[in-house]
């Protein structure tokens, strides 16, 4: 189902994928190379739909407004906080947030400065540009008091996995990490890995939806 949000930089794009009376629902947003209906952005999403998942995947202003760069952090903020309340205006229960690369940093800042959600989910977290260790963008995450998982490739050069375990070891929210093995920064994968790219980004659906479902089950 297509959908439009406001935001206070103009009207945005949304899709809803998954059951529309599922319990749990996920805010999906995109990294800064690509929208809402990238081949990652609609995978993800219906692996995780799959699952039983109420997922709302969308696009930030300055793609709908035809641009490449994406905007100033606020901005982005702004339009992240707009669509959360518009899924809270029409679902109610669990909600978590996260998203690919920088829509996933932008989720964990919207956390940080008081967003209520039940969790954080990270596809592809950017610590720091390639090759760029001393650029980290791990300050505010240790604020977070809310689960967090992060869903990592082994090839990814924006987080170095034994830079995340220095991280993750001086986090205050309890967390999780999903390794993909060989997987770049979106999680594709080499024909030498022997599984396609489209495997790969199932296990990683299926780790979002898993630890959606037993983060908030029942005791």
């Amino acid at each position: 189902m297509r959908d439009t949000a406001d935001t206070p930089s103009g009207t945005v794009s949304l899709a809803w994928d998954g059951p529309s009376d599922a319990t749990y629902i996920a805010v999906l947003a995109p990294g800064a190379g690509g929208g809402m209906d990238s081949r990652f952005m609609g995978a993800l999403a219906a692996g995780i739909a799959n699952a039983g998942v109420r997922v709302c995947r969308f696009n930030f202003s300055y793609l709908e407004q035809g641009r490449r760069s994406p905007d100033r952090a606020p901005v982005l903020e702004d339009t992240y906080r707009a669509v959360v309340a518009h899924v809270r205006a029409r679902h109610s229960g669990p909600l978590v947030l996260g998203g690919k690369s920088m829509g996933g940093r932008i989720a964990s800042h919207l956390v940080a400065s008081g967003e209520q959600a039940d969790g954080l989910f990270f596809l592809g977290y950017p610590l720091h540009p390639p090759a760029r260790p001393e650029r980290m963008r791990d300050a505010h995450l240790y604020s977070i008091e809310v689960p967090l998982l992060f869903v990592e490739g082994t090839r990814d050069p924006f987080c170095p996995l034994e830079t995340l375990a220095s991280v993750r070891g001086r986090l205050r929210a309890a967390n999780e990490l999903v390794v993909i093995e060989d997987g770049n920064h979106s999680l594709e994968v080499r024909k030498s890995s022997g599984r396609t790219t489209h495997e790969a980004w199932a296990e990683a659906s299926n780790a979002v939806s898993g630890w959606l479902k037993s983060l908030i089950a029942p005791n």
